[in-house]
Order: structure tokens, then C-alpha cells, then sequence
């Protein structure tokens, strides 16, 4: 075991400093990542200790001793108490340690490629229906055509929610997620956030007593089946699980699929390499993640004087997991910053996370950021941007906030 006491401090070992506002995005802040690398793979960045390298971040997060910090975003906006903050933190987004590992244990039992696979139609026929849209005009704006109205539609059919009410449920969602995210009118808010998640909340509960009566061939019902040697999931946590799937597969998937896009249009050869061979899709998902991902770290908190990648972490230091920087270290990529979905055999990709934490949701996100890139492909082609395209800041969940394209329509 080694003697913390003889390892140089993180703070006090002349690393990089790693320096970036809050508001500058992935691209703005890439170069200085880069530089940073080259020198070590640790910086000091605006929050804390950045780890850079893919080696170092896998581990990190992986480590039982590095914490979520829950409820950061909130207390970044001055909520550290009080109804919002207790229902926040009352979800898996947040929880660690035991109550973890035992909602995470059950709700694997029902979240199964099955569960994913029955939801094919559904999702190429959502997809399909919002390209239908748009195709005939030669020109859309990915971002508010086809991205942020994908995805609840699929949350809703894998709860089991009947297709009428998914407007419902888009409603409830745009105002539960002013919660999560960096929000500078959130007191303001709080009402509206409080009244939709109550009114999700009863319709969760109403949809729970009748699938008692009769289960189904949705993921609610395979919550209520799920047991562990006795153990169920309680009314409070099927509730709050149907919140969470919404939250965390809604807003992730809007932005990943505008980057993926994003990356696919920008880059025209491969957007007709896969147009070609459909069988790359897979890969042009895992591609376009590692290149241009919408996440782009993880924020943990060393619960313990730890040493980690050969420094002393004092308890209580916060580090960011900048997975955006490991999925480029060239240490561990070819070419790391070549876009290209014919890679052969790459390392895993970080940006779903790892260890206790890893994305329950991969299959799902994948399944549904592969089928719409595939139909998109197939559909239209030599695609053009037709504006600029500013994305959101890498701190938070990131992604072009606009992509309005050109294109043609194939035959």
C-alpha cells in the first residue's frame, strides 16, 4: 500500500493548468485540452483536478472511492435544501453506496436487450414519421425537427404509456428537466418543475395500479415482476424510477443524436460510407460518441485521502472525469482526432460512464441513435449546412443548440 503522506499533493505538483469559462464549448475548449495533454495526463481546471487520459479516467471511474458529489447542479444554483433538492436527490441519478447497488440490481433484471428489441417498430416508425416531415422541403433544422421530439415517444412505448398521451408526457418533461440542468431561473421555476413532476407522478401511479391488475409487455410491468430473493421495487421507487428514465433518456439522446449528426454532416465521406454499408452503424454510433459527444465528463469526489495516478487527492477534492479528453488521447486512439466510422477494434468508449455508474440505458440510447442515423443515411443525401451551428458549453449536457441543413433526397 502506498504512503499518502509521500506522495506529491494534486494541487501542489505544477501540473497544467487547464483554464475555460463555464460557457465555452467542447470545440472552444479542445486545443487547450490538448496542450494540456501533451504535458501530463492531469490539469488543474476551473473546478478542480481534470483527469485527461483514457487510462486514468476508465479507473477513475470505476473507483469506489470517487463519489457522484449528488445535487451539484443544484447547489451551483443556490438550492441545497428544501422539496426540489429532496426530490432530486431522491433519484438513481443521485444515489450511491447500498440503495444503489440494490435499485440498480432490480431494475436490471427488467431494463434487457429484450426490453430494447421490442421497441424496434416503434422507434424506426417514430423516426421515420419525423423525416417525413421534412424531406419534401430539402432543408430542416436537426435539432428542433428531428432530435428533441425523437425520444419521448420511445421512453413513453417502453413504459407502456398509449401513444395519446405522449404529448403529455413531452410537457412534463421539459419542465421536470429545468431541474437538472444549469438553469439561471430556477427559483423561478420551481413551481412549474414541482407541479409537472407531481402530475407525472400521479399518472406513473395510476399506470402502476392498473398493471397489478393485468402486467403487460412494457418495462413498468417488468419493474413490478423484478425480484431479488424477496425484494421488490415499492410504489415511492417504480415512481420514482419512470421520472428518472425520462430525465435521463430524453434530454441525453436529443443531444447525442444532433451531435452524431453533427459529426456524420461534417464530414461527407462518411456520411456516404454509411449510406453504403448500413452494417457500420454500430460503429458510426460508438464514432460519433467518442468524437463529438454531448457529455462530455463526470464529476466525482474523493471520500478519502486517496492516491490516484500517482498523487495524493485529499478527501473531499473534487475531480472531473473529462471523458471528451480521454476519448481522444492519442495514447490509446490512432489518429484520435479523425473522424471515422471504419475503425477497426477500437477501445470502449467512456461516455457512458463506467463501474456503479455505467449508463443503465446503453443499449436503448444506441438502438435509437442507430436506427435514426441508419433511415437518415438512407433517406437523404450530401447533406449542407445552411447556418452556424453553436453548440452548448462542455460543462453540463452539451450538443448543437441549432443545425439547420441542406440536403438532397435519394432516390
Amino acid at each position: 500500500m502506498t504512503d499518502t503522506a509521500l506522495l506529491p499533493n494534486v494541487f501542489d505538483a505544477g501540473l497544467p493548468v487547464l483554464d475555460y469559462a463555464h460557457t465555452d464549448s467542447p470545440a472552444e475548449v479542445y486545443p487547450r485540452i490538448r496542450q494540456a495533454q501533451q504535458q501530463a495526463p492531469i490539469a488543474i481546471g476551473p473546478l478542480g483536478p481534470e483527469l485527461l487520459s483514457y487510462d486514468l479516467a476508465r479507473a477513475a471511474l470505476r473507483d469506489t472511492r470517487l463519489a457522484m458529489p449528488p445535487g451539484l447542479h443544484l447547489m451551483a444554483q443556490g438550492v441545497s435544501s428544501g422539496p426540489l433538492w429532496d426530490k432530486v436527490l431522491g433519484t438513481l441519478l443521485c444515489l450511491e453506496g447500498d440503495a444503489h447497488q440494490r435499485l440498480r440490481r432490480l431494475v436490471a433484471k427488467a431494463f434487457t436487450p429484450r426490453a430494447t428489441a421490442r421497441l424496434q417498430d416503434t422507434i424506426q416508425t417514430v423516426f421515420n414519421d419525423l423525416t417525413d416531415r421534412v424531406i419534401d422541403a430539402g432543408r430542416c433544422d436537426v435539432v428542433h425537427d428531428l432530435a428533441r421530439p425523437y425520444p419521448v415517444p420511445i421512453i413513453c412505448a417502453l413504459l407502456g404509456a398509449p401513444q395519446r398521451d405522449w404529448e403529455l408526457f413531452s410537457r412534463w418533461t421539459d419542465d421536470v428537466f429545468k431541474a437538472f440542468s444549469f438553469n439561471p431561473n430556477l427559483a423561478d421555476d420551481e413551481p412549474d418543475i414541482m407541479r409537472a413532476w407531481g402530475d407525472l407522478d400521479a399518472y406513473v401511479d395510476a399506470m402502476v395500479a392498473d398493471r397489478r391488475t393485468a402486467l403487460t409487455e412494457d418495462l413498468l410491468s417488468d419493474l413490478i415482476r423484478a425480484e431479488d430473493d424477496g425484494d421488490r421495487l415499492s410504489a415511492d421507487e417504480l415512481r420514482m424510477l419512470a421520472a428518472t428514465l425520462l430525465m435521463a433518456g430524453t434530454d441525453t439522446t436529443r443531444n447525442q443524436l444532433a451531435a452524431s449528426i453533427d459529426a456524420l454532416s461534417g464530414h461527407p465521406d462518411q456520411w456516404t460510407t454509411l449510406r453504403d454499408r448500413p452494417e457500420l452503424v454500430m460503429k458510426a454510433v460508438d464514432e460519433s460518441m467518442r468524437h463529438s459527444p454531448a457529455i462530455c465528463g463526470a464529476a466525482r469526489t474523493a471520500t478519502e485521502d486517496l492516491e490516484f495516478g500517482g498523487y495524493l487527492f485529499p478527501a473531499g477534492t473534487f475531480i472531473y472525469v473529462n471523458t471528451f479528453a480521454a476519448n481522444r488521447d492519442p495514447q490509446t486512439y490512432r489518429d484520435a482526432d479523425h473522424f471515422d466510422i471504419t475503425r477497426d477494434s477500437p477501445p470502449p468508449i467512456l461516455t457512458f460512464g463506467g463501474g456503479a455508474h455505467y449508463c443503465l440505458g446503453a443499449n436503448l440510447a444506441r438502438r435509437e441513435l442507430a436506427d435514426a442515423l441508419q433511415i437518415l443515411t438512407r433517406r437523404i443525401a450530401a447533406p449542407r449546412r445552411a447556418g452556424p451551428t453553436p453548440w452548448k458549453p462542455i460543462l453540463g449536457m452539451s450538443g448543437p443548440t441549432s443545425l439547420p441543413l441542406e440536403f438532397d433526397v435519394n432516390a
